[in-house]
């Protein structure tokens, strides 16, 4: 690839509402982000003192290239600031998390009834003889008990290690050795479009291949209950009726590690990032409460798992340690009908709803007639996380989910990030397509592989050239592949996506690094082409590939899927052609399109580019743990 690429932008803003701004609680970015750069270490300083600590630090930040420690010998527990200090306020009898099941069953946890069901668990979690820095593997639902585990491990000091419950027994094995996990928190069944899917059956196969395994706390959802192995296996309600109802938090250190969190590459095995307690508190308390702009009666739902970096950030900790109210839901956007989303955000009066491209992009295929049927109107703030929003996508959000009132934040960060770093703050103008700037408290930029910025309208690569508070301490087990996230480019976090800034500084990111196409000594990002066939108002999704060529190097392959009501056809074909040729120029035009009823995606909800690809050319697709079934 080239150090850098030009990239045509189109440009087009949206401008909210001026009160958006004034009430936010960051009312000037431009002003805050110039207020953190003259004194990185005082503006974290001031976020930190919002929250509970035992001990305070003695200094904000050490930093050792490529290695911080933050908040150094300040000591904490996460789950005072995210249950204690909330029941100790008239927060004590606010709905903390409102669960629905996906059959239309509804729970509701105060704060003093979460804080009792995690101290009670928490020391469930002892009687098993789980200590401070042991790891504990919970493989579970998205139900109210998973979250009560993570808290639970967080209290005690134990690091959790949570595996996403649609993951096979082979993911599942991996993970728990990779951790050395002690102890599983399971479940009987979970549920998903109107089907069980039988985690503990999954989970006793995966048990076979992993001896560090001494206990397995199943919670039983099921009637008639399943019989368990009275030996290793006790029932999750069992426990909690013979444990104690307090449980003092365990003092750490704000370097001790919190959780490790796996995630996938395109090759070699899934990698343990590992986060700890102090800076993952104080990035994620900040983000959540000032990029979604968390008010006190807000209630929150980000539609993602807690399998995943956002569910543990914008789910558990960010969201409880501000003090909002939490909805979750068990199923899919889709069952029973293509309204379940839109019934909740009315039944529940949400006011922020943080979704992914994909579910967008599914909910647009289905057509305007579904959420029109449903009151949307208390709708606040709008949210996008884990791949570029397309402008398409973003204009239908903007317009018929939020009416054309409620700003969009659509959010770039990582796994290893921990946090937001880029997006566009609730009342500055927002441009479909680009994600915005770094938020105060980031510094952000675009590079050549030398780590020269490059000129707006350039492409290049996406990096960060400061620590910050939620950054990944190491990768677990695996020092070297921490380290090569800050070698590949010299000086600089590479995130390994592709970027563009435009003259403003508004950053779009155009795809990761290993999906460009290099067509005839051009540089094709997949995400342009991608952007530019879902523009068309026959397609629903696209994913493009590269495959060799001998006269081009590459030529361009599309994978379309297309909405309901058409038809596939060569005339389709010559004019997705020509779409994508008025739009990007000819070098961009693929090859060859087929039509196809679904792509290959996480999850999380990200197309698996690579698995097309490897589909395509006869190759092993590497690790595909996390492949939606």
């Amino acid at each position: 690839m080239a150090d850098s690429f030009a990239v045509k932008l189109e440009e087009k803003k949206h401008y909210p509402d001026p009160l958006l701004k004034a009430n936010a609680w960051v009312t000037d970015y431009a002003r805050t982000y110039q207020e953190f750069l003259r004194d990185p270490a005082g503006f974290w300083e001031e976020i930190a003192r919002e929250l509970s600590w035992f001990e305070p630090w003695d200094r904000v930040l050490e930093w050792n290239y490529p290695y911080a420690r933050w908040f150094v010998n300040g000591k904490l527990n996460i789950t005072c600031n995210c249950l204690d200090r909330h029941v100790s306020s008239s927060r004590k009898d606010k709905p903390a998390i409102i669960w629905h099941g996906e059959s239309g069953e509804k729970r509701v946890l105060t704060y003093e009834d979460l804080h009792r069901e995690v101290m009670r668990f928490a020391n469930g979690l002892l009687s098993l003889g789980i200590r401070k820095g042991d790891r504990v593997c919970i493989y579970m639902p998205l139900v109210p008990e998973q979250i009560v585990a993570m808290l639970a491990c967080a209290r005690i000091g134990a690091v959790h290690s949570v595996v996403f419950g649609g993951f096979g027994a082979g993911a599942l094995s991996m993970r728990i050795n990779d951790a050395e996990a002690k102890v599983l928190i399971t479940a009987d069944v979970g549920y998903r479009r109107g089907k069980t899917v039988p985690l503990r059956e999954i989970a006793l196969e995966a048990l076979a291949q992993a001896p560090s395994i001494e206990r397995v706390v199943v919670l039983r959802r099921a009637r008639p209950a399943v019989e368990l192995d009275g030996v290793r296996e006790v029932d999750y309600a069992e426990l909690m009726a013979r444990s104690a109802p307090e449980c003092p938090p365990e003092v750490m250190d704000a370097e001790d590690p919190l959780f490790i969190l796996y995630t996938s590459g395109s090759t070699g095995a899934p990698k343990g990032i590992v986060h700890t307690c102090g800076g993952y508190a104080v990035g994620t308390y900040y983000t959540t409460k000032c990029v979604f702009d968390i008010k006190e009666n807000d209630i929150y739902w980000c539609t993602a798992d807690t399998g995943w970096i956002t569910g543990h950030s914008y789910i558990v900790y960010g969201p409880l340690a501000v003090g909002t109210t939490v909805v979750i839901a068990e199923g899919t956007p889709d069952y029973p009908d293509p309204g379940a989303y839109w019934r909740i955000v009315q039944d529940l009066g949400v006011t922020i709803f943080y979704t992914a491209p994909t579910a967008i992009r599914m909910f647009m295929r289905y057509g305007d007639e579904w959420p029109k049927n449903y009151d949307l109107s208390s709708l606040r703030v709008l949210g996008s996380v884990g791949e570029p929003l397309n402008p398409e996508a973003f204009e239908w959000f903007y317009h018929v989910i939020g009416g054309g009132r409620c700003p969009i934040v659509d959010t770039w960060w990582q796994t290893e990030t921990g946090m937001h770093m880029v997006t566009t703050m609730i009342g500055e103008p927002m441009k479909p397509g680009f994600a915005g700037k770094p938020i105060p408290g980031a510094v952000v930029d675009v590079v050549n592989r030398h780590g020269e910025p490059v000129a707006p309208g350039t492409g290049g690569f996406l990096v960060i050239k400061e620590p910050w508070p939620a950054m990944l301490r190491t990768v677990h087990g695996n020092d070297e592949r921490y380290r090569a996230y800050w070698n590949t480019i010299p000086g600089c976090y590479t995130a390994g996506d592709l970027a563009v800034k435009d003259e403003e500084g508004y950053i779009m990111v155009l795809g990761r690094a290993d999906d460009l196409i290099v067509v005839a000594g051009h540089n094709i990002g997949t995400a342009e082409v991608e952007s530019a066939l879902v523009s068309h108002r026959a397609v629903a999704e696209a994913a493009v590939i590269g495959k060799p060529d001998p006269l081009k190097g590459n030529v361009i392959k599309a994978f379309v899927t297309l909405c309901v009501g058409v038809a596939p056809g060569d005339g389709l074909t010559a004019e997705l052609a020509r779409h994508v040729r008025k739009n990007l120029g000819p070098i961009a035009v693929p090859a060859e399109i087929e039509y196809v009823d679904g792509l290959p995606k996480t999850r999380s909800g990200k197309i698996m580019r690579r698995v097309l690809k490897a589909r395509e050319l006869g190759m092993d697709p590497g690790d595909i743990s996390t492949l939606e079934e």
